[in-house]
C-alpha cells in the first residue's frame, strides 16, 4: 500500500523532473530553430503571470500578511501562485514561516547549512512535511486560503491547459514545462543563493544575502537579505535602484484601492538599522 507521505514525494519528485526533462527537449528544437514566435511570447507571457502569485501573493501577502488585499484580488494571486506548481498555498506559506522561525539554524527547512543542494531542491525530496499547527494554524480559518489550497490540481492543470490551448504541444512545452522549471529554480535560488552568494546590507543573525540577479528574475524575492532585516515589509527593494517589480505592483494596487494597510520600514527604523552597521561579504 502506498501511504499519503510517499505518494506526496512521488508526485514532488514528478514536479522536478519532468519539467527538467521538457526544458532539454525544449533547448534541442531551440538549437534546431524550431521554436516559433508564440512559444516565446507563451513562455514569458506565463513566467510574467504567475510568478507574482509566488512573491506578491504567496510570499508578502500570504505569510508575511503585509498587507491587506481585496478578496478578489486575493483569490487571483493565490489562484496565480498555484499556477506555478510550488505547492498548495497554505503549504507553502507554513514552510516559509517555518524558515524565518529557524532561518539557517536547527528546524529551518531549508538551509544551505546542510548543503547548497539540500537547500535549493534536496529538502523537498526527503521526508519532510509542514507543520500547519505549529506554522501558519491561523492558516485554516481563512475561507479563500483554505479553498484555493483544496483545489490545487484544479489550478496547476489549468497552468498546463492554458498555453496549450493557446499554442498546441509546443506551447504547452515552453508555456508551461519550461516556464515551471524557470519559475520553481528561480524560486528555489532565493533559498540556496540568497543565502550563499551576495552581499549582506544588514546584520540578520543568519546567512541571508542580496543577490541582484535573482532580484530580477524573481520580481524583488532576491533583496533576500533586506527581506530578513524587515520581513513584514511589504517592499523588499529598500534603495531607488533595488528594482522590485512586485513591490512596483503592490505601490499601484494600493493606489487602485485593492490593497490596504501596506506595510512600510520607515525611515528612522531603516537608518537606525545601517548605524548598528552592516556585513558586506
Amino acid at each position: 500500500m502506498i501511504t499519503a507521505p510517499r505518494v506526496q514525494r512521488i508526485a514532488i519528485l514528478a514536479t522536478v523532473i519532468i519539467p527538467f526533462l521538457a526544458t532539454l527537449l525544449a533547448m534541442y528544437l531551440l538549437w534546431n530553430r524550431a521554436v516559433s514566435w508564440l512559444d516565446v511570447a507563451l513562455l514569458v507571457g506565463m513566467y510574467v503571470i504567475t510568478s507574482p502569485g509566488i512573491t506578491i501573493g504567496f510570499h508578502r501577502m500570504l505569510t508575511h500578511r503585509a498587507f491587506q488585499a481585496h478578496p478578489v484580488l486575493k483569490f487571483v494571486l493565490l489562484v496565480l501562485g498555484s499556477m506555478t506548481l510550488e505547492g498548495d498555498a497554505m503549504t507553502w506559506a507554513s514552510n516559509h514561516i517555518r524558515h524565518h522561525a529557524h532561518s539557517d539554524k536547527e528546524g529551518d527547512p531549508h538551509s544551505p547549512v546542510r548543503g547548497f543542494f539540500h537547500a535549493h531542491i534536496g529538502w523537498m525530496l526527503g521526508s519532510y512535511t509542514a507543520d500547519f499547527e505549529r506554522y501558519g494554524k491561523w492558516l485554516k480559518n481563512d475561507k479563500i486560503v483554505v479553498f484555493v489550497s483544496r483545489t490545487f490540481l484544479l489550478w496547476a492543470t489549468l497552468s498546463l491547459l492554458i498555453p496549450f490551448l493557446i499554442g498546441g504541444w509546443t506551447g504547452l512545452l515552453w508555456g508551461g514545462l519550461v516556464r515551471i522549471f524557470l519559475t520553481h529554480h528561480v524560486t528555489w535560488s532565493v533559498n540556496s543563493v540568497c543565502h550563499v552568494f551576495g552581499a549582506r546590507q544588514f546584520e540578520t543573525g543568519d546567512q541571508s544575502r542580496n543577490h541582484p540577479i535573482v532580484a530580477l528574475l524573481a520580481f524583488g524575492e532576491g533583496w533576500h537579505n533586506n527581506h530578513h532585516a524587515f520581513p513584514q515589509s511589504a517592499f523588499h527593494g529598500l534603495s531607488w535602484w533595488q528594482i522590485d517589480f512586485s513591490g512596483y505592483a503592490i505601490r499601484l494596487f494600493e493606489r487602485l484601492g485593492w490593497i490596504t494597510n501596506v506595510r512600510r520600514v520607515s525611515p528612522e527604523l531603516l537608518q537606525n538599522r545601517y548605524n548598528r552597521g552592516a556585513a558586506t561579504v
